[in-house]
């Protein structure tokens, strides 16, 4: 299922990305950011429901200037506390700013979304390229798209979707810049169970792939704990 999900990425089309048993326990639409589209942001926010987050890789966040949401608070001096992450004691949160490209009006509409995430690709892009972005120019604070940083070293290092669908972008050899949202249930208000986002991507046509087949092609079965063997639940 990996080989299928990587050339869905490739086409610019949707992936289901579940996490682990022993983590949050949902499933992610997952799509790379520059393909995406007002269509796309629809169905995330109808079928999904979770946050449409974008997650950029650590070289490129850096290069462009992005910091941590964790740190901006601290350098304003609001009282933040390191409050542990119930399903990931180890890491903290991986949000950095949320935004609207300038072009955009409101920013919350789908055709404004996807446009904010098609730039943010842009310059993602061309902060690899080692060429002059200007982020803070082309995007207004606060906006309507949450950015995510990866963790430097990826899945040696933090075991969260961001991560994950960072790597499968390494993989499929496309921009390391991956929008997400997290599948919801509208009966139970929790995460959707993985067999109903299995279903569920059985009955579109897109590709289902769990964490730990995505560590094992990897080839670090040893850096998410309960990813390493199908038999651990």
């Amino acid at each position: 299922m990996i080989d299928q999900a990587l050339s869905a990425l490739r086409d610019g089309q949707f992936i289901l990305l579940y996490d682990f048993d022993n983590r949050e326990r949902e499933t992610d639409f997952a799509i790379r950011a520059d393909a995406v589209t007002p269509a796309h942001i629809r169905q995330m926010r109808k079928d999904g429901g979770g946050l449409i987050c974008c997650a950029v890789a650590h070289e490129a966040a850096e290069r462009i200037g992005l910091p941590f949401a964790h740190d901006v608070l601290e350098t304003a001096r609001v009282g933040v506390r390191d409050h542990v992450i119930p399903y990931d004691r180890k890491n903290r949160s991986s949000f950095s700013l949320w935004v609207n490209h300038t072009s955009t009006f409101t920013g919350i509409t789908d055709n404004d979304r996807a446009t904010t995430i098609n730039a943010v690709a842009d310059q993602v892009q061309r902060a690899l390229a080692g060429e002059e972005t200007r982020f803070f120019d082309e995007f207004r604070l606060p906006g309507h798209v949450a950015l995510l940083r990866g963790a430097d070293g990826l899945l040696s290092r933090r075991c969260g979707q961001t991560e994950l669908s960072l790597v499968l972008a390494a993989m499929a050899g496309i921009t390391p810049a991956i929008v997400v949202c997290e599948m919801l249930d509208d009966e139970t208000g929790r995460a959707l169970e993985k067999a109903d986002a299995e279903a569920y991507g059985e009955a579109h046509g897109i590709p289902f792939l769990e964490g730990r087949e995505v560590v094992t092609r990897w080839h670090e079965p040893t850096a998410c704990p309960g990813s390493a063997s199908p038999a651990v639940r």
